[in-house]
């Protein structure tokens, strides 16, 4: 796929505005992540990761930037001995509630910036026909 998009893309002067435009398009229908609780999910082929090939895989980030991060974190810590597991006090089925609840936020917002793209798109071929 990636080979097919470089030669579309082409070498002229609108090359990179092609590819930004056209990788875009191509990655809006792809699926999500989603944040889940292992405890729940008795299929272990749902932890793979596709792109990256490995069985087991988890994702986080600077746990200042979002809630889930702060409950990886946390769960991580606890799971490795770093810090008390009474730290950890929620539920399987609590941890699940809140990974639903940061896939519902995460699914708006994609869908608000989505369309505000739409939007701008919508102006942009209205003021340059």
């Amino acid at each position: 796929l990636q080979k097919s998009l470089s030669e579309t893309f082409g070498a002229d002067k609108y090359s990179r505005a092609r590819k930004e435009v056209l990788t875009y398009m191509f990655s809006r229908p792809m699926q999500m992540a989603l944040y889940f609780c292992t405890g729940v999910l008795d299929d272990e082929s749902l932890f793979h990761h596709y792109a990256l090939n490995v069985p087991f895989y988890t994702h986080f980030t600077s746990p200042i930037r979002r809630y889930a991060d702060i409950v990886v974190h946390r769960l991580l810590s606890a799971s490795l001995g770093a810090c008390s597991r009474s730290l950890i006090t929620m539920e399987k089925e609590a941890i699940q509630k809140q990974a639903d609840h940061c896939n519902d936020r995460k699914m708006a917002s994609k869908r608000v910036q989505e369309l505000s793209a739409d939007l701008f798109f919508s102006v942009f071929v209205r003021v340059r026909p």
